[in-house]
């Protein structure tokens, strides 16, 4: 009886072919289905992270751009600055005048130059900001995504 059952098994009479093809049909569909979807997050993500590096990219060259207005910008007010000390001096009577004059250009030049770095330092930390804003924005998005999943 064993035997019997064994044969029955795996006999071709058992085998029906309609039954075999449709299952590979269906699991062919739901795999061709998958790799779309997968296909379409895949794209998906490509794209936000190639928007997100051009934005990246756009505020990096835009902020270069802004500090090195402002460093030109220092470097003419201190060339400025030193010709119309020399100026100065060139008419320089005593040496207590010069001394004068020189005193109170370094002390200018001192304050002047805090004022000059407490501004490069602003415009970096705004440039530093503007430049991460498109990657944290994206993390943010991405994060928010795993939450709803």
């Amino acid at each position: 009886m064993a035997t019997k059952k064994t044969d029955d098994a795996f006999s071709l009479a058992a085998f029906d072919p309609t039954k075999v093809t449709e299952t590979f049909r269906d699991f062919a569909e739901k795999g061709a289905a998958q790799s779309k979807e997968a296909y379409v997050k895949v794209k998906t993500a490509a794209e936000d992270a190639t928007k997100t590096v051009e934005a990246t990219l756009e505020s990096a060259q835009s902020g270069t751009v802004e500090l090195g207005l402002k460093a030109i910008e220092a470097l003419r007010t201190n060339a400025e600055n030193s010709l119309s000390h020399l100026e100065s001096l060139l008419g320089v009577k005593s040496v207590s005048e010069f001394f004068e004059l020189q005193t109170a250009f370094l002390r200018k030049q001192a304050e002047l130059a805090v004022e000059q770095a407490k501004s490069m330092q602003e415009a970096t930390r705004k440039v530093a900001e503007n430049v991460a804003k498109p990657g944290k924005d994206a993390a943010e998005k991405v994060i928010s995504g795993f939450k709803k999943n």
